[in-house]
């Protein structure tokens, strides 16, 4: 599971079916304090309603997001799984 904070959302007019209601949004990993970036960004599909600016736990591993949607032969890559409130180093 990875940290990461909402960046931005993207748009496709086309798009493969299993994404069809589906927010895919840009998530930047960051450490623990929530706001120093960590590597690269990435797409990640919402399952939580998360939103721009929202510090959130995204898997990153087709498998796993797969068995969280649901959807067992989908193209998908990465979820996001929660919207964190706090984080508490230590």
């Amino acid at each position: 599971m990875i940290l990461a904070r909402v960046i931005g959302n993207s748009v496709a007019s086309v798009k493969h079916a299993c994404f069809d209601g589906k927010s895919v949004l840009i998530v930047q990993p960051v450490r623990a304090d929530g706001k120093t970036p960590l590597g690269k960004s990435f797409l990640s599909v919402d399952s939580v309603q998360a939103g721009v600016g929202d510090l959130v736990l995204c898997a990153r591993e087709g498998n796993t997001a797969r068995q969280i949607l649901g959807k067992d032969t989908d193209p998908l890559h990465s979820v996001i799984l929660g919207i964190v409130d706090t984080v508490v180093p230590g």
